[in-house]
């Protein structure tokens, strides 16, 4: 692959100007970078989120791993990652600390600098939006990185927003486990799928209370047989149901198992996430 598909140049910063990037909310989002404008030092990911109904450009498995903690949270109302920062502003930051602004050698175009994460959260009724910066951990003591770190800080800090590092030290394996076994089924292909959810919804509702010890994969057998389904098609509604939190289990630190999670284990919401019967599902 080319290496010039990489370089930066300020012809490249106006073409990502001109296209939008860095602008817009939710659906309308458009990341700075994609996972085609930086050589990837791992695996990288584009996932459809749940909050915006579009596809995210994530660059590495932590960022991954954290997007799952931002989709989670009830809190957390939109999700903007590779977010720009303002280069006249950085460029002063970086100034002021004396620390050398990224640049791209090559081309001595100075780079435009990213935020993994921008979020906007609702807490009450108050709208909040805080940053966050996705790095392993063994690069955290480069001081090369501490450096454009100290400046993305100072960013964020002189806007009164909350900036953190996170690294993948601070994320539960299984709780990021679990989520990526659910996460691709929050969405169901047609109108008829979501009918049948909401129908083995309505049966596991049922069965919890005729026998609260009862296996969750000993219901999916049965209604896969009780409504003549191809065997498995009952696991694919389950994952569905807890991604849209119609099933809560009381540990998301704890494996989904369904062949050993029991229904009294889980809590079964009939009426839907926040008791809104179907409106979560379209």
């Amino acid at each position: 692959m080319s290496k010039s598909r990489y370089t930066w140049t300020e012809e490249k910063n106006k073409r990502f100007l001109k296209e939008g990037r860095g602008s817009g909310e939710l659906c309308n989002y458009k990341p700075w970078l994609t996972i085609y404008d930086v050589p990837s030092e791992g695996r990288a990911h584009r996932p459809k989120g749940w909050k915006t109904q579009r596809e995210h450009q994530l660059l590495s498995d932590i960022e991954l791993g954290y997007f799952y903690y931002l989709e989670w949270s009830d809190k957390v109302i939109d999700i903007r990652e590779q977010f720009p920062l303002n280069l006249e502003d950085t460029l002063k930051i970086a100034t002021t600390k004396n620390i050398p602004h990224p640049i791209e050698n090559s081309t001595q175009t100075e780079i435009v600098m990213t935020t993994d994460f921008l979020i906007t959260s609702r807490i009450g009724n108050e709208i909040v939006y805080s940053a966050r910066s996705i790095k392993p951990s063994n690069k955290i003591e480069d001081p090369r990185v501490l450096e454009k770190q100290e400046i993305e800080r100072q960013y964020w800090e002189d806007k009164n927003i909350q900036w953190l590092l996170i690294d993948e030290l601070v994320l539960n394996k299984q709780f990021v486990k679990n989520i990526d076994y659910v996460h691709e089924y929050y969405n169901l292909t047609d109108k008829e799928e979501e009918e049948m959810s909401l129908l083995f919804l309505d049966y596991l509702f049922n069965q919890s209370h005729k026998d609260s010890r009862k296996k969750l994969i000993d219901c999916c057998n049965e209604f896969d047989l009780l409504y003549n389904l191809e065997i498995g098609s009952s696991i694919y509604y389950l994952r569905h149901l807890y991604a849209r939190k119609y099933i809560t289990p009381q540990d998301m630190e704890q494996p989904i198992l369904p062949y050993k999670i029991i229904l009294n284990e889980v809590t079964i919401n009939k009426g839907g996430f926040r008791k809104i019967y179907g409106t979560s599902i379209g």
